[in-house]
């Protein structure tokens, strides 16, 4: 038992640990076990101060009684932790063990069943709200969101079209098999479409889950100051999939062309494993939780990849990582199986950590933050390798010098000396002649002009590095940009410095 404490005490607090060094505030001793019992259990040391040295307490048989009395008359449906009073150092310890409540959710007495609901976040314990509470209480009756029956609906909502498509020919979604897939359920003599099935496949699914859509951005920099690109996908889920990673894609692969000359920055992400991490996002997002939609950042060092809800209770980050599955949304996983977007269950998150090792990548991390789940890729430098090359598809191979081509390494110069990716391309693409900003989007690799095109440009107008070709007519659909002698200046210099 002495080397159990030694372990905990060596152990920051989190989900599953938290330590006290008294009785003296009840309340938040009965917080802790009510988020223990009604999220992945967790152990309770009374006798550890805020530094994690051992103070004992002073009456440990009085202490236990007066807290069992306390769990009694204060948390229902009633918990019965494990309670044990353990020696370290010569101090008494009193050690609380809680373990994931099948009678969840549970909560304090004195402040109701809708306001007394706790969850562990980190080492800190939530509120539950009105959803979070909803899918306490479903998980223990083994009945998921996406299995229920969404009775005012039937098949006409469904785009079977869409769906045919995906499962092609040799699968067709004929009645038995879309019960099978339980996209459709038995309910009062007529079929009716479940809640999985109009996530995937609804024709109208923002109307029913207005939160049920992804939105990524590519930001300049390593936080959200700058951004550099972003697109809403508002597809059916499965196809979800592709459209994320022909945007990582995208920027992934950048080219422009300077002075006739083609130049592409290879950025060393692993798309395989962001694949892995865009689909586990996908199939295990809280659908019920309303306020954000799944988002993917893409920053100078790192992909984020962010879906709403915590983790499911039961689960913790460890277990995810060592393979075990426990779904949120069955129907969805069953169909992306099916799909041969998920190739066996569990596998997904271990994969992702296992392909990170063997890419030579830091380890990525999986939080709980607000009422989300954020998992991080990070990434290597800029500069490309063969390696990183390589791992850009899993079915196409990119060679790369581990130097930069003169171009880029240029422009990363100018980066650094105007504090902008974007502004450092602008002035590039400047230098060989004057354009206007649907041309410099053009050459970008833009659709259409952005926000932050229109913003760097602004800048450099205020820093005098370029200069409008039509001054008088600021507005002019035949306005363009040129660099200014100060321009020219900063390029040559650069220019220079690079040798």
């Amino acid at each position: 038992m002495t080397s159990l404490i030694e372990q905990l005490l060596s152990t920051e607090e989190g989900k599953t640990l938290e330590f006290k060094r008294d009785l003296s505030s009840p309340r938040n001793i009965l917080k802790t076990l009510v988020a223990f019992a009604n999220s992945a259990g967790g152990q309770l040391l009374i006798g550890i101060d805020d530094d994690r040295q051992v103070v004992g307490v002073e009456r440990p048989l009085d202490d236990e009684e007066r807290l069992c009395n306390l769990i009694a008359d204060s948390i229902s449906p009633h918990l019965v932790p494990n309670l044990e009073i353990v020696t370290h150092q010569g101090k008494s310890i009193l050690m609380v063990e809680t373990f994931p409540s099948n009678s969840r959710p549970h909560y304090l007495k004195n402040e109701g069943q809708d306001k007394g609901v706790y969850v562990r976040l980190g080492s800190s314990n939530r509120p539950a709200g009105a959803e979070l509470i909803a899918e306490l209480r479903r998980s223990t009756t083994g009945v998921t969101f996406d299995e229920q029956p969404m009775l005012t609906l039937n098949i006409a909502d469904l785009d079977m079209d869409a769906a045919q498509r995906l499962f092609g020919p040799d699968h067709p979604l004929t009645e038995e098999a879309l019960l099978t897939l339980r996209l459709l359920v038995p309910e009062q003599g007529r079929l009716v479409p479940t809640k999985g099935a109009i996530l995937l496949f609804g024709k109208n699914r923002l109307q029913h889950f207005p939160d049920a859509w992804v939105q990524c951005g590519r930001f300049t920099g390593t936080d959200k100051a700058r951004i550099f690109d972003h697109i809403e996908i508002h597809s059916h889920l499965p196809g979800c999939v592709e459209e994320i990673m022909n945007f990582l894609k995208k920027h992934a692969m950048r080219g422009a062309d300077f002075s006739e000359i083609r130049r592409k920055d290879v950025w060393s992400i692993p798309l395989p494993l962001l694949r892995e991490a865009i689909i586990n996002a996908l199939v295990h997002a809280d659908y019920s939780h309303q306020g954000a939609p799944v988002r993917v950042a893409f920053f100078d060092n790192r992909i984020e990849v962010e879906s709403p809800g915590i983790l499911v209770p039961g689960m913790t980050v460890e277990a995810m990582k060592r393979g075990v599955s426990n779904l949120r949304n069955r129907v969805i996983a069953r169909v992306f199986r099916e799909l041969k977007l998920i190739e066996q269950w569990g596998s997904g998150v271990s994969r992702i950590f296992r392909e990170a090792r063997e890419h030579g990548l830091p380890e990525p991390t999986i939080e709980e933050i607000g009422m989300h789940l954020r998992l991080t890729v990070y990434l290597r430098s800029q500069a490309a390798t063969e390696t990183g090359a390589a791992m850009l598809t899993s079915d196409q191979s990119h060679s790369s010098s581990t130097q930069q081509d003169p171009v880029s390494r240029l422009e990363s110069r100018l980066e650094s000396r105007l504090e902008s990716a974007l502004a450092a391309r602008v002035v590039l693409l400047l230098d060989n002649k004057a354009a206007g900003k649907a041309e410099l989007a053009s050459l970008m690799g833009q659709k259409a002009v952005s926000g932050a095109l229109h913003r760097q440009i602004r800048l450099l107008l205020d820093r005098h590095l370029i200069e409008m070709t039509l001054p008088d007519k600021p507005n002019s659909r035949f306005q363009q940009y040129r660099l200014t002698k100060e321009g020219v200046t900063v390029v040559t210099e650069t220019k220079k410095a690079l040798g």
